[in-house]
């Protein structure tokens, strides 16, 4: 949305313990899960009120050991009270715990859960003593030797076991110099200065609201003004999130994903509202503790934590959490080669946290939010063995996140964890209850957003009217920072005297958004007479190279940060990078002492990839050939004509080197510098870009280049891209043409591959669902032909045999098969040479649980009983769809179909016809087919197994397994 909410600085929480509505106690049983009620007084002088205790303890109708709510749910004073003056009401605290109705202790469950008396065995070692716990009250006194095994620190520096914590914070009794009532180790402080911090809890927890209120309730947009500080509540627009996520393989950049996701139907899909983030769904059972959150960059991810966050701090939502944590990875990054307790890193982060003890975070429901997981420069090695479920125990942030996600560090703690895809996996899904996905605003939300932002309703229409002009900043507008960015362009030049046409596409809207930075720049520091472009843009030209060398260089490693020498190394000063807040933004308080190195990073990656594009078009037309050399990995050579000296020739390498690239992360990049050749841009660019020889008949060249690109053994995904680059071009004539095309009922023209990128885009991002894609039907090329394959994802039946469809063809099924929704039924790849490995990649996809194949046609694809193995895995895939499989005139043998029967036999195969003839089996394959028809349920009707040489013996086989009374076999060929 802004600058700001595009980066999870270093914020403070605070808790409210006293207003939990749930228990805060370290046991998961209370006292009644004994036979015989325990007792905890056994310092010395106890014994005359040990059997006054046991008696209140068997009267008390709930359990009655120490708790974080009073008799009445907060009826009473709180028991975290610590305060100078409260040891006078201990006694009557005491006395109404004994006659509470409700939870007042420790326990989660009530007294009579369970039968066996109360341990503690969830701690490393606590196993061996379990046996200990279930003897006499009065043996409990050596017993609670063993439960020191994971002892806590308390503020003063005594350890104590984890059973006195009740004591420790109650402070029940007189003050004094007695010991721990259950383990003797521990003397009681009372309610000296030595444990008890001047101020109460209370007070803490209250000025930690009151400091998240003031850092989240506002934002900054940009550099408007002195930098306008704008209600988060007043523009916070509800953003789209939905449970589960797209499993689809795509290579593609991720604007390009946008523009994909933008038209999926929500349908099928489970919205939830940022609040709701770890309520269950109503068909959902159990607890949610760990959520991960996926999105693209700029979506709004860290909008939603800052929300989250916010409404948690005034009280309005999930006000069952006690402690409210939020740890940028940005953060967590500048200390990750130092050792530190999961405590002491609160206090690093949250100074205002540092009154909190270990025992008051073990005994309190705390939620951890750790933002950008992408931007993560840690090891997170979660098959390490390394146990910590201590807060106070010293390790290194690795360890300490792994043990905290898994479980092992309270266990009570909810973990939010947000990420842009490709960086999701770093966290086991065994490790996750439930995967969200921010998919940014749908179509209405935009409008909502522009009204929001815009001064006056005609403003927002304007701007709005023209968003919609534009397919591709339409789209874009999904992610809540272009919708910022967007409308800091517009608003300017449609309330100043800026004339000149709008801007319609990526290309043309960054660079007015640069001249807008540029130009409030100056009239915030400079002020003084209006300039042109050309002029503002000289006067900063050799700065913004210089931030463009640092954006390029960073693109090319996949970085998306950077810190102080970083800058310096590219010419860089702080306070340059400083003054151009809406471009590059220091986003890392400075108060701690941690983050004396300042972070820094773009608003949104598409600004780094716009910048990085400028200073390679600069080095190009002033001849960095040392530059160039570097990139394209060869030696530039201008003499011989076939170097870079021509514009056509340039912008050719570069797209050649985005192609190569395997998760399209130079895909926006190489279409900037496309959109950068123009001469409009160049007009608003003014001499940052140098002088070009962009003639017409350069500039045709150019367009001719990309639509005859070579794409063999690139994938269809990625060579939709060139597409894009000539609308970044403004050539609209391929557009045209397939748009004429789709509309004819003549079907024999023609059509080039760039023809078939264009219509495959276009079928794609159709509103309508399409009934069949049949390749043989297009009067194309083998090229063409693997070309149109990404508009599988948004047809219902594929015909694409005899097409020359490989492995690498394969990827873009994969990816529709794994969309969500995936619209395909059934497909046929008949008569491709996929052979085994673009099988096992094709399997993957039948496996995703949003896969609904039914029908799959694989005749005679030169598979061997290699593809049987991974097949079997999506049969036995739960749940498997697949309902016809056709492996005819494939050499799979006996030992195939044996691997085959293994996957029919299981209970979610739903496989009613499958078909191996000429599959060169003989009657051992009977054998295994028999097993399967007897299998309960077998679900097979129809059988093909002609041409093969099973014999007599093998028909005598077969016919014991139709004899069986689980078989349903209709049809045996």
């Amino acid at each position: 949305m802004t600058e700001v909410q595009q980066m999870s600085g270093c914020v403070e929480e605070d808790e409210d313990r006293a207003e939990s509505p749930g228990p805060s106690g370290l046991s998961v049983k209370s006292n009644r899960s004994m036979r015989q009620p325990y007792n905890f007084s056994h310092e010395p002088g106890a014994s005359e009120t040990k059997g006054q205790n046991q008696r209140q303890r068997a009267e008390s109708p709930g359990p009655s050991g120490l708790s974080v709510k009073s008799d009445e749910s907060m009826g009473q004073p709180l028991t975290f009270s610590h305060e100078p003056g409260a040891s006078e009401t201990k006694g009557q605290n005491q006395r109404q715990r004994a006659e509470s109705p409700g939870p007042s202790g420790l326990s989660v469950k009530s007294d009579w859960s369970m039968d066996p008396p109360l341990y503690f065995g969830h701690e490393p070692g606590a196993s061996e003593t379990k046996h200990k716990f279930a003897v006499s009250v009065d043996e409990q006194t050596s017993c609670c030797q063993d439960v020191l095994k994971d002892p806590v620190t308390t503020s003063c520096g005594h350890q104590f076991c984890r059973r006195c914590i009740s004591s420790y914070l109650d402070q029940s009794g007189p003050p004094g110099d007695s010991c721990c009532p259950q383990c003797g180790k521990r003397p009681r402080t009372g309610r000296g200065p030595q444990s008890i911090p001047d101020v109460g809890l209370q007070k803490v927890l209250d000025e930690h609201k009151i400091s998240l209120r003031s850092r989240f309730e506002h934002v900054t947009e940009g550099t408007e003004g002195t930098g306008s500080r704008t209600l988060l509540n007043r523009i916070f627009t509800e953003l789209y999130i939905t449970e589960g996520q797209s499993e689809e393989v795509n290579t593609q950049h991720e604007v390009m994903q946008m523009e994909t996701t933008s038209k999926k139907k929500t349908v099928q899909e489970n919205p939830i509202k940022c609040c709701d983030i770890f309520k269950a769904l109503p068909d959902q059972q159990g607890s949610i503790r760990v959520v991960l959150t996926n999105g693209v960059a700029g979506v709004g991810k860290t909008f939603s934590v800052q929300k989250f966050t916010l409404d948690w701090a005034e009280g309005l939502e999930n006000q069952d959490v006690n402690l409210l944590i939020v740890l940028s990875f940005r953060e967590l990054n500048l200390i990750r080669d130092q050792q530190h307790s999961l405590l002491t890193l609160l206090h690093v982060f949250h100074p205002t946290l540092e009154k909190v003890r270990a025992e008051e975070l073990a005994v309190c429901k705390p939620l951890f939010i750790f933002d950008g997981l992408d931007e993560s420069r840690l090891s997170l090695d979660f098959s390490s063995r390394t146990l910590v479920s201590d807060v106070t125990h010293m390790s290194s942030v690795n360890v300490l996140l792994t043990n905290l996600i898994q479980g092992n560090l309270l266990p009570s703690a909810l973990v939010w964890i947000t990420s842009r895809p490709a960086a999701a996996n770093q966290i086991p899904p065994k490790c996750v209850a439930r995967v969200t996905e921010v998919r940014g605003f749908t179509d209405d939300q935009k409008d909502e957003y522009f009204r929001k932002r815009s001064r006056t309703e005609d403003l927002s229409s304007r701007i709005i009217s023209h968003i919609k002009t534009s397919r591709s900043l339409h789209i874009m507008c999904q992610v809540p920072v272009f919708c910022w960015i967007s409308a800091t362009v517009l608003e300017h030049m449609l309330t100043t005297e800026q004339r000149g046409e709008l801007p319609k596409t990526l290309t043309d809207l960054y660079s007015h958004f640069l001249l807008v930075q540029t130009k409030r720049k100056k009239n915030k520091y400079d002020k003084g007479r209006e300039t042109s472009p050309q002029e503002l843009m000289k006067a900063d030209s050799d700065f913004l190279l210089k931030l463009g060398r640092l954006a390029f260089e960073h693109l090319q490693k996949g970085d998306i940060m950077f810190y102080q020498e970083d800058l310096e190394r590219c010419g860089l000063s702080v306070t340059e990078a400083s003054v151009y807040s809406g471009v590059c933004t220091e986003i890392f308080r400075r108060e701690s002492v941690i983050f004396q190195k300042s972070v820094y990073c773009f608003v949104h990656l598409s600004v780094q990839e716009f910048l990085a594009a400028v200073y390679m078009f600069h080095c190009f037309t002033n001849r960095k050939t040392e530059f160039l050399q570097g990139f394209f990995r060869k030696k530039v050579d201008d003499d011989d004509g076939g170097g870079y000296s021509s514009l056509d020739v340039f912008l050719n390498a570069a797209m050649e080197k985005s192609l190569q690239s395997e998760n399209g992360h130079l895909d926006l990049f190489v279409r900037f510098l496309h959109g950068l050749c123009l001469e409009s841009n160049h007009r608003l660019l003014g001499g940052l870009l140098g002088q070009t020889q962009n003639s017409p008949e350069i500039i045709q060249r150019v367009i001719e280049n990309l639509k005859e690109m070579n794409t063999e053994n690139i994938s269809p995904d990625r060579s939709i891209n060139i597409f894009h680059c000539l609308t970044e071009m403004k050539e609209q004539s391929v557009h045209q043409e397939i748009q004429k095309f789709m509309k004819s009922k003549n079907r024999e023209q023609r059509l080039s591959e760039i023809h078939c990128s264009a219509l495959a885009y276009m079928l794609q991002m159709s509103e309508e669902v399409l009934d069949e894609l049949d390749l043989s039907k297009y009067n194309t090329s083998v090229q063409g032909k693997q070309r149109l394959i990404p508009a599988v994802s948004n047809c219902r039946k594929a015909r694409l045999s005899d097409s020359s469809l490989t492995e690498i063809g394969c990827s873009s099924l994969v990816s529709a098969l794994k969309s969500n929704p995936s619209h395909l039924r059934d497909l046929d790849l008949s008569h491709n040479t996929l052979q085994d490995s673009g099988v096992k990649l094709l399997s993957s996809g039948l496996e995703s649980p949003h896969c609904r194949l039914e029908t799959l046609r694989l005749w005679s694809c030169s598979l061997t009983e290699i593809s049987c193995s991974s097949l079997v895995s999506a049969l036995k895939s739960n749940p498997s769809h697949l309902r016809d499989l056709d492996l005819s005139w494939n050499q799979l043998q006996d030992s195939g179909v044996k691997l085959l029967c293994s996957g029919l036999e299981s209970p979610h195969c739903r496989l009613e016809t499958l078909r191996l003839r000429g599959c060169s089996l003989t009657e051992i394959s009977c054998s295994s087919l028999v097993s399967a028809l007897k299998s309960n349920p077998s679900h097979l009707r129809d059988l093909d197994l002609s041409w093969n040489e099973l014999q007599d013996s093998g028909v005598k086989l077969l016919c014991s397994g139709l004899e069986s009374p689980h078989c349903r076999l209709e049809t045996l060929r």
